[in-house]
């Protein structure tokens, strides 16, 4: 029945609506108005432009009624449409009589639902409960109202006194209520004729603090005629989240705005963004406009800039401050001041001028005297004769060197020579280097000095410490060789009590036997190295022997069989006839070799210190034992052990021939390289058919089945045997087992 009375009553506002004219007043595109109210994008007036979105269809007639919006078939009027919260105020009558038969309000379907932040839910009556219920007539809020005498009911109270009031549940699309009388029986439906009073109230939603209770109002919730109030919807567009919006043809929000979901439902609606203005759900001048915040109402004390959605304020010069009329504003720093500031800058300029000029002078001076130094160590000498080799040593510059070194600090000193001192050295590729500051260079030897250089650096044998570059940009030439990681023999020897066998060192003088006669054979011209002695055979990680450290080293023309020199070398293993003549010649490594086969069968230093005699020469000394048949007194009782008394003895005579005092009486030392690896050869031959065949077949036959030949071990490259196999091993013919 209330519907029929509510459709009744707006009947002659539809008649009007749909048969006026219609009266529309554009305030400006995208923006209607009816009535005095305005009527915003996507809201519209039907024929009007631009076309309202679907389901925000606004009615306007030229009578002046109106605005109207068609809600599910039912015509409501509206108070207020605003488009930043996105509510739309409407007049309805939202209620429920606990007298009449329930009547149910319904938003589904629709772009709305009841507010929950703009309404109350309100119940009018005496001890009553009424119950907001869902669609499956579950309970979703409400209140109770009790009356016990009229004088506890008071004109504007509304607190459960004959009126109470509740929150509207959030997401809210369909009003339907159900009564209950306090004692517990549920309202029935009276006679339309009922009287008002105890067990008869009413319920509505109505937008908050627009109703004021009256005890009146209890005379009025039986009333046949409807009731008309504020109610307050929330408006979104229809097609899912934000997320799944932006996705769509149809999403709505359009340049400089932004989208954010209702929060009363599903749907989204959109805004500006911060620092523009307009309508964001149009295009182009009539959207988000950029608010000119200098034009309108400048925010700032001197200077506005306007910037597109922002802006910004600038001080006058001599003055500090964020420039806003709300913050710090413009402060004034005084002239005294900036005279500071100025000078002080041009005072760091000054300063940052003479450094860099200082270090710009310093730089050329250092690259002077780098180049001066260059030319003085023979570097143009050295490019010119090396530009014609396919690998040509690489000249490093001084200051890779200086970081791979640490500054050549004493910590990275790996030994010392009478030609100079050995640093360790990390290059920029990780390759850990051996670098020797050779000692000053006499100027007058300097292209003999550059010869040797390229001499060397063609040296390749894999018993040979290889020269990787030099440096000749510092005030003595730098050597990078490559580095040996196990230390000297002679450290091996006599500074530790590591035991070495016999075969290694067999090997160890196979291998610097075979290094010497390379360089005395094989390169473009001899290279005597002068220096041999076991500080100067490195041995690396699987103790094989490098000859290393060529500062003393002198090559003798093809043409000639000596040169003469200053005498240098080592105490203990000098040439004595070299040290007599001065004239060096291949025999001269010959001797030194000598004394290191003897230090590896005795164990012992070239000059001891003796209790007796004081220095002794070891030489001399095993010389002479070597005569008194007393060789067991100075030999390696390890070397005894493993090799035999003949083996020794052979070896011996082998080193006694090398340490001869005329140098032509001694072996070449690719006879003694060959001798050597036959001996090692013959070991290890001698080892095999032992185990194989038993020791005491092993002694018996250990030499008829022998073919003495060189061994893979001895790298003998590039060599010319001028003596035949058989001369060279002529004196292993008669060696026993």
């Amino acid at each position: 029945m209330e519907k029929v009375m509510f459709h009744l009553y707006l009947l002659p506002l539809l008649l009007l609506a749909f048969f006026s004219p219609f009266y529309v007043y554009s305030m400006e595109s995208g923006t209607s108005q009816c009535s005095n109210v305005s009527i915003p994008y996507p809201f519209g007036i039907v024929g009007g432009n631009p076309a309202p979105a679907q389901g925000f269809e606004i009615i306007c007639a030229l009578s002046g009624s109106g605005p109207f919006i068609r809600i599910n078939n039912s015509i409501f009027g509206i108070i207020n449409i605003s488009l930043l919260d996105g509510f739309v105020s409407i007049l309805a009558s939202a209620t429920s009589q606990q007298c009449k038969s329930n009547s149910s309000f319904s938003l589904e379907g629709t772009n709305f639902t009841f507010s929950d932040t703009e309404n109350k839910f309100t119940a009018v009556g005496c001890d009553m409960v009424a119950m907001l219920l869902d669609d499956s007539r579950g309970y979703i809020g409400g209140c109770a109202s009790f009356c016990s005498t009229k004088s506890n009911i008071i004109n504007g109270a509304c607190s459960g006194v004959a009126c109470c009031q509740a929150p509207v549940p959030k997401g809210l699309k369909k009003l339907e209520l159900e009564f209950t009388s306090i004692i517990g029986q549920q309202s029935r439906p009276n006679k339309e004729n009922s009287t008002p009073g105890p067990g008869c109230g009413e319920a509505f939603i109505v937008e908050k603090n627009s109703y004021v209770f009256s005890r009146v109002d209890l005379n009025k919730t039986n009333t046949k005629n409807p009731q008309y109030r504020p109610v307050v919807l929330e408006w979104s567009i229809d097609g899912g989240y934000c997320e799944e919006a932006k996705r769509a043809a149809s999403y709505a929000c359009k340049e400089n705005s932004y989208c954010y979901n209702s929060s009363n439902g599903i749907g989204y609606r959109c805004n500006c963004t911060l620092g523009f203005q307009g309508n964001p759900y149009l295009q182009g001048p009539n959207g988000c406009q950029d608010i000119d915040e200098c034009a309108v109402k400048s925010p700032c004390t001197h200077k506005c800039i306007n910037t597109k959605g922002s802006f910004s304020c600038t001080c006058p010069a001599g003055m500090t401050g964020d420039g806003l009329k709300g913050g710090s504003g413009c402060n004034g720093v005084g002239l005294l001041v900036i005279a500071t500031v100025s000078g002080l800058a041009l005072l760091l300029l000054l300063l940052i001028l003479s450094f860099w000029t200082h270090w710009l002078v310093k730089k050329r001076k250092v690259a002077k005297i780098k180049q001066r130094y260059f030319m003085q160590n023979g570097g143009m000498v050295l490019k010119q004769k090396m530009s014609g080799q396919s690998a040509p040593l690489r000249i490093f510059n001084s200051s890779e060197l200086d970081r791979s070194t640490s500054k050549f600090s004493d910590e990275n000193i790996v030994g010392r020579g009478g030609f100079g001192v050995v640093y360790r050295g990390v290059l920029s590729n990780q390759m850990v280097v051996a670098i020797k500051k050779a000692q000053r260079v006499d100027q007058n030897q300097m292209e003999q000095f550059i010869n040797e250089l390229v001499i060397l650096s063609q040296v390749n044998h894999k018993n040979v410490v290889q020269l990787l570059g030099c440096c000749l940009e510092t005030e003595v030439p730098l050597l990078v060789y490559e580095f040996i990681t196990n230390g000297a023999l002679f450290h091996h020897l006599h500074n530790t009590s590591v035991q070495i066998s016999w075969e290694d060192r067999l090997r160890i003088a196979v291998e610097t036997a075979s290094a010497l006669a390379y360089l005395h054979l094989a390169t473009k011209e001899p290279i005597i190295h002068r220096d041999v002695k076991s500080s100067n055979i490195l041995l690396d990680e699987n103790f094989t022997a490098k000859v290393s450290d060529f500062g003393a080293s002198r090559p003798i023309p093809h043409n000639q069989t000596h040169v003469t020199t200053l005498v240098q070398g080592t105490l203990g293993y000098m040439d004595p006839e070299y040290f007599g003549t001065s004239q060096l010649t291949e025999k001269s490594d010959v001797y030194s070799f000598g004394v290191v086969l003897i230090e590896l069968l005795t164990r012992e230093k070239p000059i001891a210190d003796d209790e007796e005699d004081g220095k002794r020469n070891l030489a001399l000394h095993f010389s002479m034992l070597f005569d008194q048949n007393q060789l067991l007194q100075i030999v390696d009782s390890q070397v005894a052990e493993e090799a035999g008394m003949k083996h020794v003895e052979t070896v011996a005579k082998l080193a006694l021939r090398c340490l001869r005092l005329k140098g032509e009486e001694r072996p070449k030392m690719i006879e003694v390289a060959i001798e050597l690896d036959a001996l090692l050869r013959l070991m290890k031959q001698h080892a095999v058919l032992q185990s194989e065949e038993g020791p005491l077949l092993g002694e018996s036959s250990c030499h008829a089945n022998m073919n003495i030949e060189t061994s893979s071990s001895l790298s003998l490259d590039g060599i010319t045997k001028e003596e035949s196999m058989e001369t060279i091993l002529l004196p292993f013919r008669d060696l026993s087992c």
